[in-house]
Parts: structure tokens; sequence; C-alpha cells
């Protein structure tokens, strides 16, 4: 079923003999719902159509606002499958206009309390997506589990509601954020060789990233990165409910089940789902 004001399908069942069935049935259903709502790939599936780059009329966030600062980690290989994943071009957040003039709507709030917005992902191509299933289907743990979803099997992501397909993101006006005190920390390059670290241990085990604690790091599949979950107390809490209020006021909508997702209500694509690559030339 549909979650609310979430844009994301979720799917039971996936990882033994009857959830590998399951889990390619609902690739099928994936398929036969991306066509209904008119995916836009040119006749070959290879270049995005010049009616996508007219219809989802894109904007760099930076252009917009550059006080904003970016985290683009599905560009990079800090991510919860291990690698740059596909339509990765540039690390750039892009967004429908709409979205972000909210968004900076949003920061000037943040500024007003001494914190500044961090993106992590913003418009997020199909192709992405499709490449999150098709990991998600195949066996094995996921070699960053230990950090991204320490206490949920890759098989039970999809069904969890951890990850989505389709999802708003490939709509352009959906952003996983965070907030950072201002000035901003340094935040270190990721270390693939470093040993990897659970997303739900204490802050100053986790990755160095310079967010202010919000009980979890970004991307953790984990019921500890639910919004409103019980077990986040202290300044995390207060992190949390600061962040959803600045973007609650901007016109935002946040997914319950993941503190850093949120949609903007007034998205001007609802039901559409974008193939353009991030890359500054998908906003001409």
């Amino acid at each position: 079923m549909w979650r609310p004001g979430h844009g994301r399908r979720r799917y039971a069942g996936s990882g033994e003999p009857a959830g590998r069935r399951s889990c390619r049935t609902a690739l099928a259903l994936l398929l036969v719902v991306v066509a209904a709502v008119g995916l836009d790939r040119s006749a070959t599936g290879a270049t995005p159509s010049a009616t996508a780059h007219r219809e989802a009329r894109l904007v760099v966030l930076s252009d917009v606002d550059p006080r904003i600062l970016t985290d683009i980690r599905y560009a990079t290989a800090h991510n919860f499958v291990g690698r740059p994943i596909a339509g990765y071009s540039e690390p750039l957040c892009l967004l429908t206009r709409t979205a972000a003039e909210a968004l900076r709507r949003a920061q000037d709030a943040a500024l007003a309390h001494g914190r500044s917005l961090k993106v992590y992902d913003c418009y997020r191509p199909q192709r992405a997506v499709d490449e999150f299933v098709e990991w998600a289907r195949q066996p094995g743990p996921g070699r960053m589990r230990a950090e991204f979803h320490p206490r949920v099997a890759k098989s039970d992501l999809f069904a969890k509601g951890y990850i989505g397909a389709p999802t708003s993101h490939s709509g352009g006006s959906t952003v996983d954020l965070t907030l950072v005190d201002v000035p901003p920390r340094s935040q270190p390059a990721f270390d693939p060789g470093q040993p990897l670290v659970s997303c739900i241990a204490p802050p100053q085990q986790r990755f160095a990233d310079n967010s202010v604690d919000m009980g979890t790091g970004f991307d953790c599949f984990d019921p500890l990165a639910h919004t409103g979950s019980k077990e986040v107390t202290g300044a995390a809490r207060d992190n949390r409910r600061m962040l959803g209020r600045l973007m609650s006021d901007a016109g935002f909508v946040n997914y319950d089940s993941e503190w850093w997702h949120f949609r903007y209500r007034d998205e001007p694509w609802p039901g559409r789902y974008f193939d353009l690559p991030v890359a500054r030339s998908s906003t001409r």
C-alpha cells in the first residue's frame, strides 16, 4: 500500500525462495506502475527525452541558495550500496524551482536559530531506483550493512519501507537533509578502508558527519531512525523537532520512518518519476 504523503510503494517478503518469487512479482508490478504513471525515458531508454527536460524544470539548489550545504552521498561510495549510484553524474542537489525556493525559506529560518540545512539527496533519477531494486534482489547481506542497516536484513528493507520503488524523490520535490551548527565543523572524507561503525552507535563513534546529533546517521535503516522514536531523547529529539518545524513551516511533509526525508506538499509533479541524470545539463 502507499504510505500517505510519501510516494513509496511497500512490498512484503523477500530473501527466502518464496520471497524471491515475491520480489520478482514486485519488480514486475513496479514496471507496470512506472509505465502507468509516465516515466520519462526516450524510446531507447538510454537518453532522457527533451520533453522530460522541459517538464521537470529542475534547478541546481546552489543557484537558488548557495548557503545550503550539500553532501550528495549517492554520488560517492559512502552509501548503503557502497558505490556511486547510477545517474549521479555530478554531486549536485537538483529540485523543482518551487521546492528549491521553499527550501530557501527553511534555510532563512534555520540561520535565525544558528543552524544551516545540509542536503544529502534531492532529485533521484529512476535509474538509481532501479539499481536499488536490483541490489536488494541480490543474495547476501551487503557489504555496508554494518553501518547502514545493522539490525535489519537487506531482504526486509523494501517490506519495512526503508527503500521505496517508485519514490517521490524522482519527481524532483523531495529532499533528504539534516541540520548543522553555524559555522559548520569540518567533515573528514569517507575512507572505504576504515572499519564501518553502526549508524545507531553513539554520535562520537559514528562517521564524523558534521550534522548535529539526530540520534542516528543518515540513511540509517533502523527503527531508531523513525522520526518519533521514543528511544531518541535529549538533544537528538530536540534537533529532530527543530528540523521538522522548519520544514513544515516551509511547506514540507516528513516521512515518519526517516527523520531526514521531506516531500514538498504542493509538489508540481505528483505521481511523475523522471530519469534525467543528476547533472547541470538536466536543468537546461
